[in-house]
């Protein structure tokens, strides 16, 4: 009996690490397959007649919806410019008087007979223009091309905030393909285990516990995988959206353009002149100027403007021709514009505060730009060096000592589990520091440093 069991034992113990063998090659296998599906289709993605790349992106955000409506507020601007910068339409004017309609009385002929240049009427014809004074016009076209200054610099601030937009779309849109890469070749591994933790336990080498551990770690990565799917799509579906590129993904290649780690270290400061360089803080300084320029055009009606005219009377009875000469000027009696010079100076105090407010808005944001630049630099750089390799490490050296007997399975499913983590941090970590980088170079791309 004896010699029967141990038979059986030395059967069983062969079948066991037999089907362990398989299940380890199948493991390498998944691995490898999903490998060579990656290289075929990056091996595809060269046939492909759309290429998405990060300039790709930023160029198509300069161009959106929100960017056409700014621009066209800019051009807006400009117009009001060429109608603030005219003087007043002279004026033309022309009348009839003195006709007598009835004919014998008094000794009057009437009208007369003839045409109508020998009739009896006295016509005139003639001119009045208004002479702004006060520098008005000046005034009015210094406010107006200021405003325009402001709705320019209005559309470079769009111009930035939309392709930081976009960029980040971008950014995920990558990170989201790198995890679904990972996060499949992890369950089409884990599917392998699976499937041969259920040869084993046929063949009595494995329980039933440790086959249901591996059965839900299985389902748990296909349901990361099902997640990884569903943000790259979202991601796609945004950068659509804010770009206007139908991006198709079986028939564009997506070009990985991460930037690369700085060599020269941050700077630990924002100079005041980055501040004053931002489009939005030159917005609100226009405006500023605009708002003076406005108060001043408010108290110059207080000189009042001058309307001077001709005309050429004509009346058959009295002479051939005759000119008037008129001129007329406002009385300002009793009101001096304090209500127009009152919303004109609140305007100012307004507009004032505003730019204030921006500009500490703008150094908050370069400092916050700055500190998540520095800091997602070093994540970046700590899980591309060392997290991440040494996490691949640990998990292949699970699975080789699983396969061994020489871990339990806890050991496998956590350094499974622990590699799984880790890749989704060091994704995030990657994106987060490709967005940083890439808007701190637009929100710094026109500081001369």
């Amino acid at each position: 009996m004896s010699i029967r069991h141990n038979l059986r034992l030395s059967r069983l113990r062969a079948a066991s690490h037999h089907s362990l063998r398989t299940a380890v090659a199948a493991t390498w296998t998944a691995v490898i397959v999903t490998a060579l599906s990656l290289s075929q289709g990056q091996a595809m993605a060269q046939t492909h007649t759309e290429t998405l790349g990060l300039t790709r992106v930023l160029e198509a955000a300069r161009n959106n919806f929100d960017v056409a409506i700014t621009r066209q507020a800019a051009e807006a601007a400009k117009a009001d410019v060429l109608a603030a910068d005219r003087a007043p339409f002279p004026i033309f004017n022309a009348k009839t008087s003195q006709m007598y309609l009835d004919s014998g009385v008094n000794g009057n002929q009437g009208i007369g007979p003839g045409p109508f240049g020998q009739k009896n009427i006295d016509k005139s014809g003639g001119i009045d223009w208004t002479w702004e004074r006060g520098s008005k016009r000046a005034l009015r076209t210094q406010s107006a091309g200021r405003l325009a200054n402001a709705a320019q610099a209005d559309l470079q601030d769009m111009v930035q905030v939309q392709q930081a937009g976009a960029a980040s779309a971008y950014f995920d849109l990558l990170a989201a393909r790198e995890r679904n890469r990972e996060m499949h070749a992890l369950a089409n591994s884990a599917l392998m285990l699976a499937k041969s933790a259920g040869l084993r336990l046929k063949a009595g080498d494995l329980s039933a516990q440790d086959t249901a551990r591996l059965e839900i770690e299985a389902q748990r990565a296909q349901a990361d995988a099902h997640s990884a799917q569903l943000d790259q799509q979202r991601a796609l579906l945004l950068l659509g959206q804010l770009t206007a590129l139908r991006v198709d993904l079986t028939r564009w290649h997506i070009a990985a353009d991460w930037p690369a780690l700085p060599t020269a270290p941050l700077s630990s400061n924002i100079p005041e002149t980055w501040v004053e360089q931002r489009p939005d803080v030159k917005a609100a300084l226009e405006r500023v100027a605009a708002a003076q320029a406005s108060l001043d055009l408010a108290m110059s009606q207080k000189k009042a403007d001058v309307t001077v005219g001709s005309s050429l009377d004509h009346d058959p009875r009295v002479s051939r021709r005759s000119l008037e000469l008129r001129f007329s000027v406002p009385l300002q009696w009793g009101y001096g514009f304090e209500g127009e010079i009152g919303r004109a100076q609140a305007q100012l105090t307004q507009a004032q505060d505003v730019a204030e407010k921006t500009k500490q808005d703008a150094r908050a944001e370069l400092q916050r730009l700055l500190e998540e630049l520095r800091t997602a630099v070093q994540r970046e750089t700590l899980y591309a060096q060392d997290i991440m390799p040494r996490a691949r490490r640990v998990a292949e050296q699970a699975e080789v000592a699983y396969t061994k007997g020489a871990s339990s399975l806890t050991d496998l499913i956590d350094a499974r589990r622990t590699l799984r983590n880790t890749l989704i941090e060091a994704t995030l970590a990657r994106t987060d520091f490709a967005k940083s980088s890439v808007v701190w170079d637009l929100r710094t791309a026109n500081i001369s440093r």
